[in-house]
Parts: C-alpha cells; structure tokens; sequence
C-alpha cells in the first residue's frame, strides 16, 4: 500500500449506535497490523468489542485518545506506508476532520433506524425492522434475559442486502410484559404472528439460547415459514442448564450481585460492562419485567433442568440447519452439539462462552452468511 494513507474510523457496531469509546489501544504507534488484528477495543452503551483493522500497514497515528468519545465514522486513526512523510498524514487528518465536521453539521446527529412498536394480538412488540432487497430476510430471536440488542453486531451486518428483523421477546425489553404460560411454543406461535404482522412470508431464523429453542417450536409448527436455521447456543438440545445464571439473573437487584450472574455468558469478562449491567437492572425495575423472568424459568427449567427435548424437531427439519456454540459455554454446555444429526452444520469457537453473536461475531455472520447464501 506505498503512498497510500488509510483511515481508521469508529465503527458502526450496531443499527443503534451513534458513538463509541476507545476503552484501550491495543496496537503502538509505528507498529505493523494485519488485516483483521484487533487495532482497539471499543466499548458502547451495551458492550466493549474489539476492533478489526480494515487493512494491512503501519499505524502512523492514534488520533483519538483511550477513553475518548466519538461519533459513528470519526476518524480515530491512520494506517499508511512508512514511506508517507508525517506532513502528509496531518494534512490527511486535517482534511478529514473537516470534511466529517461539515458533513455532521449538514446531517445532524447520525441517523440510526429506530425500533418500532407492532401490536401483535395484545402484545406490544418492540421490532428493529431494517434493510431490503429481494432476497429472503432474516430473523433474529434472543434468549432469556435478553433483547434485540443482543444482535447489535450481526443484524447490521445483513442489513445491507436484505430486511432484517430483530424483536424484544414477550416479558423482555421493551415488549408487553405478558409472557402466557412462558414455554418456546408460545413465543413460537407470537413469532409466528408477527411474521405474518410483517407480511413475511418466510425468513432465515438466527436463534440464541432459549430463542433457538423457539426457532425449532417455529420450524415444527410453521415449517412453511421458516427457510434455514442457525441456532448459536440453543436450548432444546440438551438437559443441562446453569440455574446459577437462571435464578442469579431472576433474583440479583444490584450491580455487586449482577455483575458476577452475567460474568457467566462470556468467555471474556471484560466484556460486561456498567453499561449493560445498569440496562438490566433498568429492565428488571419495570412493572411485570421479574414475574415474566420467574414464569419463563418455571415453564422451561421447572425442576432445574430443560423441559423441551427439540431434537425431533431439528432432525425434522429439512432446510439448510447449522448450531454454532462456543466451546467455554457456561450457561448451557456445548457438549449438546455431539450426536446432532450429520445434515446439522456444526461450528464449535474457542475462548468463546454463551454469547458467540456479541464475543465472535465474525465468525457468527460468516457462518450464516455461508449457510443462506
């Protein structure tokens, strides 16, 4: 890349995200990177994610300093060759500062797709509805506890060339706190609903957790609506479950006891941030948000164990079907994904826990990229 000047901006992690933080440097000034070397960690309102480098070169600048906060595409560093002389790169940077500047002050704030509320029978439903095109379009459904931002970094990734949905379950996030009896086969029959409340005739399913085991409840009574699954840690494969994480998630009210309950989703600790920590308690405050959490722990894991046995419904499946799961899963083991039958893709990621969508994303769009193209 001789004479060439690359910048190195924040990234956009998420269809949400305005702005980021740069929690650390992780490459010095003067140093070579390769393309995909993790240049930085960024850390947002939800979670701290490291930083693939667009390129091959040299890092001649640290534009930005750790702990500084900026907007979505400001520049943050610059790669060029060591050939380029230090006049040109401030002048580059200068340049670009400018330019960001005047093109932010003619825009506004960011424009990010805002989620939307869809009444489903009489739930309210959060939805991100985003993307288009003419091929299939994914869905995305989180597990327990969580919520649509927990494909913060993998429904912008597909949004370019077709619709994604992600949506908050019943009894999660900013969706109706009433979750009926709370088994897969209900949310599965709400998903179902709101497939139709979109007019999508059928969709690529992406699952997490208890919303894999949702997806095969889908797949068993809408096979006609589903057109792939890939189901990352999914529930309904095995007995095991952590009940530590359960009932911690269900009962911890303060940061102290929270803190160490989420600790159990990732391989990598440091990914649970105040941010996320202090979302949740938000959510768990809200009116009907802990009686929905018990109802689901009692309907799916009533004596400590799962209740759902979906093997029958994966086997039955006959469009394309992949389980990726990382190999330091501490919330349900990924020993489920042995004796799966030989048409299930199976991916296993190392140094990786319960959250592959959010620790490896990467390699979570890859795998489902490959699997509908």
């Amino acid at each position: 890349m001789a004479g060439t000047i690359t910048p190195i901006t924040m990234p956009k992690f998420g269809l949400a995200m305005t702005e980021g933080k740069i929690a650390s440097w992780n490459v010095e000034p003067g140093s070579s990177v390769d393309v995909g070397e993790e240049l930085a960690d960024i850390e947002t309102t939800k979670i701290t994610n490291g930083y693939e480098s667009p390129a091959s070169g040299i890092l001649r600048r640290q534009v930005a300093s750790e702990g500084e906060t900026l907007a979505v595409g400001a520049l943050i560093g610059v790669l060029a060759d060591k050939d380029v002389s230090d006049a040109d790169i401030d002048a580059f940077v200068e340049k670009f500062q400018n330019e960001f500047s005047s093109q932010a002050a003619e825009t506004g704030a960011s424009e990010s797709a805002e989620p939307v509320v869809v009444e489903v029978g009489d739930l309210k439903l959060k939805v991100q509805d985003s993307g288009h095109g003419d091929d299939t379009p994914v869905l995305f459904i989180h597990g327990f506890g969580g919520d649509l931002t927990n494909w913060m970094f993998n429904q912008d990734h597909f949004s370019g060339s077709r619709r994604t949905v992600a949506f908050d379950l019943p009894g999660h996030g900013g969706s109706s706190k009433n979750v009926g009896d709370g088994k897969p086969a209900t949310f599965a029959a709400t998903t179902a609903a709101l497939l139709d409340k979109l007019d999508i005739a059928k969709a690529h399913v992406v699952a997490h957790s208890l919303g894999g085991a949702i997806a095969l409840e889908l797949a068993k009574s809408h096979p006609e609506k589903v057109a792939s699954l890939s189901l990352v840690a999914p529930a309904g494969l095995g007995k095991d479950i952590n009940m530590d994480f359960i009932n911690g998630f269900i009962s911890a009210d303060r940061r102290k006891t929270l803190e160490p309950v989420l600790h159990y989703l990732v391989h990598d600790k440091s990914l649970i941030t105040r941010n996320m920590i202090e979302g949740i308690i938000r959510f768990k405050r809200l009116d009907g948000a802990v009686a929905g959490l018990e109802t689901v722990a009692k309907a799916c894991f009533p004596d400590g164990h799962q209740a759902d046995d979906l093997h029958g419904a994966l086997e039955n499946f006959t469009g394309p079907k992949q389980v990726i799961w990382g190999e330091n899963d501490e919330v349900l083991s990924a020993a489920s994904a042995k004796g799966l039958p030989a048409s299930v893709k199976i991916t296993l990621l190392p140094e990786t826990g319960h959250m592959p969508q959010m620790e490896k994303s990467a390699d979570v769009n890859a795998a489902v990229t490959q699997l509908i193209a």
